[in-house]
């Protein structure tokens, strides 16, 4: 009876050897997919499409286990949402929250009320810097503003308050920059890229069409004041002599090219106009000055090349106000 049992005994021995094998094999496949599926998930979640595009991302952000991306602030290291869905913006880069598909639940006034992002807005409440008790309601995972927000340190109590100094990067710049904040550095470079290119080819079509030593200037109005504008000032400024090379009239270069904007009167504003104008015009601005005899006899407006925007939104100089200004003066300049 014993001959008998020890081969059943040894058989028994290895059935549950390779039993255990395979379960430790299948913990060791499942262990395996759960880093991969956590791999991709995170790879997803900073928008990159290879490994090489993720190793950059790294450079900026580095992620953790716990759901969140530590993110090389102005101020330094902020521990942040690797995917946030609640985003408070107490500062005018919401279109660049929209563009890269991040929900904002908080908005400035500035930014709810731009008729640009009308869609957008519609269930976004409005905010500021100094009602804590709202932005506490919506239970924000991320709060973005400008470096001289108010009361920060609350905020802070809050979710993770990331900050930036209005003008310190470049429009382009910023976008990237906020991509890398919400974990989207490569779509927010891919958009860049492509945008960079359609502008750098329409500005060279309306080169040829205008002529390369036509001028442009970009005037406001609003209320009753008067402005001309530089090259990196929104209302399309960056587009037109940042992205298309187009050139301004030598007296604004002198009076605003380095400060960013020149206030006028409506005395001197034939001084200021070039070949071509984009006039960015508000709904509340004080319009007798285009029904003077001395701005009907400026060579712009006789020749009808005076491009009237809304000046209502376009202070932004997000993705989402840039292409909408991109369209405007690519029919403006192009008829299409």
């Amino acid at each position: 009876m014993k001959k008998l049992l020890v081969p059943f005994v040894l058989i028994l021995v290895l059935v549950l050897s390779a039993c255990g094998g395979k379960d430790n094999t299948a913990n060791n496949a499942n262990s395996a997919a759960g880093n991969n599926a956590a791999t991709e998930s995170n790879a997803a979640a900073e928008g990159n499409a290879a490994e090489g595009n993720a190793t950059e991302g790294n450079a900026a952000a580095t992620e953790t286990k716990t759901g969140t991306i530590t993110y090389q602030s102005e101020t330094g290291p902020v521990e942040v949402p690797a995917d946030p869905q609640r985003v408070v913006m107490l500062s005018g880069f919401t279109g660049n929250v929209i563009k890269l598909g991040v929900p904002v639940v908080g908005a400035d006034v500035w930014s709810k009320t731009n008729p640009t992002f009308t869609e957008e807005m519609k269930d976004v409440v409005e905010v500021s810097d100094e009602n804590l008790e709202k932005i506490i309601e919506l239970n924000p995972d991320l709060i973005i503003g400008l470096s001289n927000i108010k009361n920060l340190d609350k905020l802070k109590e809050i979710a993770p308050v990331v900050t930036y100094t209005w003008g310190k990067l470049d429009y382009l710049q910023q976008h990237v920059e906020i991509g890398k904040l919400l974990n989207k550095e490569q779509e927010a470079q891919t958009w860049v890229d492509d945008f960079k290119s359609r502008v750098e080819q329409a500005g060279n079509e309306i080169r040829a069409k205008i002529g390369e030593d036509a001028t442009v200037s970009v005037i406001e109005a609003w209320g009753k004041d008067l402005y001309v504008y530089g090259a990196n000032w929104a209302r399309g400024t960056e587009i037109l002599y940042q992205g298309m090379k187009l050139k301004m009239p030598e007296k604004v270069k002198a009076d605003a090219l380095e400060a960013g904007y020149y206030t006028l009167s409506a005395e001197v504003l034939p001084d200021y106009m070039g070949d071509y104008v984009l006039l960015s015009k508000y709904s509340d601005a004080d319009a007798a000055f285009q029904q003077t005899e001395m701005y009907k006899n400026i060579p712009a407006v006789k020749n009808n090349h005076v491009f009237e925007m809304q000046g209502e939104g376009a202070s932004f100089s997000d993705p989402v106000t840039l292409e909408k200004q991109f369209e405007f003066i690519k029919k403006s300049f192009l008829g299409n």
